[in-house]
């Protein structure tokens, strides 16, 4: 059977080849970035919605590819759920198709402005406008999931990442979608227009990979990943030996790093909530802790955090990041403040009662991206716990750190795609902002990636010990890290502007 006879029955039913070509598209982000696959889905999309017969079946169409690609994009959801499977198995088959359904909407949007356009350029440049004006939506509404732009199908190497430092994530999404549609201009078309973008493309990342060469500043990184596992993480009967992993394994990593660097400063990281105490505030969880330390050393762990009412029971909860030196004094505090829906808070005014976080409280939100000042005038990092490192240009305070900190708990995950992408998106911001990107996870993938988004060092999935590198330096700041979301928000009201002048289809054409 030809290829050509496969898209014909598909075509004959629009919403199972909307579905199947979303599906499909998926596989470009990570970990697969089977970029070329977009090259058949993202015409096929549009050839679909060119022969829907009216703007109901142009929104379905665009609904189910949505729903397709998000649902594959989003498959690793079901691992939370399978921490405690007893409680919620009843959620199983539900779990990734009720995020990936509302996330899968948003694709209605390109969908319609594509009905609208006439065939050729104005339908693909005001697709693929329309593509990133709902991927800024998602990232904004119901307070943001910017998870998987596609974008961060260039997440792969550091060459093809480059341009985001000028047009962030979102940018690299309108192009790759502009790309991904020049098939439907004809061969000569397709190799003319998208081999000038891609030269210029690839010629802009080697120009500036070469004008960034590694640099370091001599403080010395210890992550430790204690690899631990959700279903046990605040198990009672748990608490002092993963306490005492995290523990064993600092001075290991520590130790380490002094033998071998004895006049350096050293930086100890451990992931989100890694501490199974309260450690910002129980006098001998720091005790314990900092004593491991070396006198030249500070401890940047990731910890739950309780106010105290009057009737001496907590009365608030956040989702920390504290800083401790080697004689137990604090020097910093962070606090999450994009918290997850139905982990750290219950959205819609608790009326699902699905709360898959242990506690029965929710947590309280912290004022928004911030710089922790370090003694000794070590570079100030940039805190991000967990998903903070998903949004474009909102990942840095009105103070520019030295570096960037993403502590995060992705056990949640399992040994799925999720921690990869989570990898990418966290990749994507360190070329984004010019800064460099430390990353401790608590199963995995810890990571320290340089300015321009190189990789220094790695610790696997699934993988307990301690990644040790060097602070990677600062570059100077980027022209999306000074001007943000507007330069795609620009990029796309040009694109789409230029496809109305071109080609808007008034109802009785279409």
């Amino acid at each position: 059977m030809s290829l050509h006879s496969v898209f014909e029955r598909l075509a004959a039913r629009p919403w199972l080849a909307a579905f199947v070509f979303g599906a499909a598209s998926a596989l470009a982000l990570p970990p697969v970035y089977a970029l070329p696959v977009l090259l058949l889905t993202i015409p096929g999309l549009l050839t679909l919605l060119g022969r829907a017969k009216g703007w109901r079946q142009a929104a379905w169409i665009g609904a189910w590819f949505g729903f397709g690609h998000q649902l594959v994009g989003l498959y690793w959801v079901t691992h939370a759920i399978l921490t405690d499977v007893a409680k919620w198995f009843w959620l199983v088959p539900l779990a990734a198709p009720g995020l990936a359904l509302p996330m899968g909407l948003y694709s209605i949007l390109p969908a319609l402005v594509a009905w609208r356009l006439a065939p050729g350029w104005p339908r693909v440049l005001g697709f693929a406008g329309a593509w990133v004006l709902a991927e800024l939506l998602r990232g904004w509404a119901f307070t943001g999931f910017p998870w998987n732009l596609m974008g961060t199908a260039w997440a792969f190497a550091p060459l093809p990442m480059q341009p985001a430092a000028l047009i962030g994530a979102f940018g690299l999404s309108f192009f790759t979608i502009l790309l991904a549609g020049l098939p439907l201009l004809g061969a000569r078309r397709a190799f003319g227009t998208g081999g000038a973008i891609l030269a210029v493309w690839m010629g802009y990342g080697a120009w500036r990979l070469q004008g960034l060469p590694p640099q370091g500043t001599g403080a010395q990184l210890v992550l430790v990943q204690g690899n631990v596992r959700q279903d046990l993480k605040w198990d009672p009967s748990h608490r002092a030996a993963i306490f005492q992993r995290y523990v064993a394994l600092t001075s290991q990593g520590a130790a380490a790093a002094v033998a071998e660097h004895p006049e350096a400063p050293v930086l100890v990281v451990w992931p989100e909530t890694a501490s199974p105490f309260l450690l910002a505030q129980d006098p001998e969880a720091i005790r314990i802790a900092t004593e491991a330390l070396p006198p030249r050393g500070l401890l940047l762990a990731g910890t739950v955090r309780a106010e105290w009412g009057p009737d001496g029971r907590a009365n608030a909860l956040a989702n920390s990041l504290v800083v401790l030196d080697a004689d137990g004094q604090r020097h910093g505090l962070y606090d999450k403040s994009y918290l997850v829906p139905f982990g750290e808070f219950m959205p819609f005014g608790g009326l699902l009662p699905i709360r898959l976080a242990a506690g029965g409280m929710d947590f309280s939100a912290g004022p928004g991206p911030s710089t922790l000042p370090l003694p000794g005038g070590l570079p100030a990092p940039g805190p991000l716990i967990c998903y903070e490192v998903i949004f474009p240009g909102e990942v840095v305070g009105a103070e520019r750190p030295g570096w960037l900190l993403n502590v995060t708990n992705d056990a949640w995950f399992g040994n799925s795609a999720g921690p990869y992408q989570h990898l990418a998106s966290a990749r994507m911001r360190a070329v984004e902002e010019g800064l460099p990107m430390v990353r401790a996870a608590q199963t995995g993938i810890s990571a320290v990636f340089d300015r321009a988004g190189r990789e220094v060092a790695r610790l696997g999935l699934g993988e307990t010990g301690v990644l040790r590198a060097e602070l990677p330096a600062a570059g100077p700041p980027t022209l999306f890290g000074r001007w943000g979301r507007w330069i795609p928000g620009g990029i796309l009201i040009l694109s789409l502007a230029v496809a109305l002048l071109l080609g808007w289809r008034r109802p009785s054409q279409v």
